[in-house]
């Protein structure tokens, strides 16, 4: 491979990708990147299924729980440290393997990210707190473009188009326009997507999440909640989060909590396949059952 090489492996939560990168990891002496925007937070390996500690002692791995919960990551930031993380494995002589669910964090790695400014947790906040129906009056007035384009449902996109309006009183529709490039353009990128039949996807979100649950993910939650931090924040929107915190709260039995985490889980993973199916259609798919990384692609790697 050239040695500029790098490979990125995405799918669906619980679709197997750690396993796949570490077992290439260890047979080519890689490191593994991590693109998960929830496991790059600090305190929360379980909550966010990172790979364990064990896991970690076969093969490299970096930008795992290295970021507070009270700091808001960014897709644009995670570039940065992923580039810089990236010319470490050049240097070393490492092959760095790109690992994770987060589209835009991967979007933004290998495509480019417009330099809109972070959004301060005091117009997150503010945003977060109003009606769904306010939001979308209110961004089809400051920026038609985006508003067309969002669908009515599409709650994440449509706060965050308005947060960026609120924050610097221009359109995102405007900072879109702004060509973006990619943090590490020497980079050769070589995208796999991971594809599993969607029962099978499925049942797997359902498992992990009650494994989740009995290995101590609550008890990662409550001290999270124990911080008082403000629920705007990424760490605590995470999918499956506002489910298991409201039984922590006593507002349901932990069975119709676990029920509720599932089924949002299960959404999830369903827009992060069709999110990956639109944004990265030249990515080269890996079917179920997976056999080796390196037994599928020996050319490649």
């Amino acid at each position: 491979m050239p040695a500029s090489s790098v490979i990125v492996i995405y799918g669906a939560t619980a679709s197997g990708k750690s396993a796949l990168a570490l077992d290439l990891a260890v047979k080519r002496g890689g490191t593994v990147i991590n693109a998960d925007s929830m496991q790059a937070y600090a305190g929360l390996p379980i909550l966010t299924a990172a790979p364990t500690a064990e896991e970690m002692a076969q093969a490299p791995h970096v930008l795992y729980g290295y970021i507070d919960p009270a700091t808001p990551a960014s897709a644009a930031s995670w570039a940065e440290d992923a580039a810089r993380e990236i010319r470490r494995c050049w240097q070393a002589g490492s092959l760095p393997i790109v690992v994770g669910g987060t589209g835009m964090y991967i979007k933004a790695l290998t495509q480019g990210f417009s330099p809109i400014p972070e959004i301060s947790p005091e117009v997150r906040e503010r945003v977060r707190a109003m009606p769904l129906e306010e939001i979308r009056a209110r961004l089809a007035e400051a920026d038609p473009a985006i508003s067309a384009r969002l669908k009515e449902g599409d709650t994440q996109r449509l706060a965050r188009a308005y947060e960026v309006f609120m924050e610097t009183q221009r359109p995102l529709s405007l900072w879109q326009e702004t060509t973006p490039e990619s943090p590490i353009p020497e980079a050769e990128f070589h995208l796999f997507g991971l594809n599993l039949p969607r029962e099978l996807l499925y049942a797997r979100c359902d498992a992990r999440l009650q494994q989740m649950m009995e290995n101590g993910a609550l008890d990662e939650l409550q001290a999270l909640l124990n911080r008082n931090l403000p629920s705007s924040l990424p760490a605590l929107r995470a999918v499956g989060v506002p489910e298991l915190a409201a039984y922590l709260r006593g507002e349901s039995t932990r069975e119709e909590a676990l029920a509720k985490a599932q089924q949002a889980t299960r959404n999830y993973a369903k827009r992060q396949l069709t999110w990956m199916r639109n944004q990265f259609p030249d990515a080269t798919l890996i079917t179920y059952p997976y056999d080796g990384f390196d037994s599928q692609f020996p050319n490649l790697v």
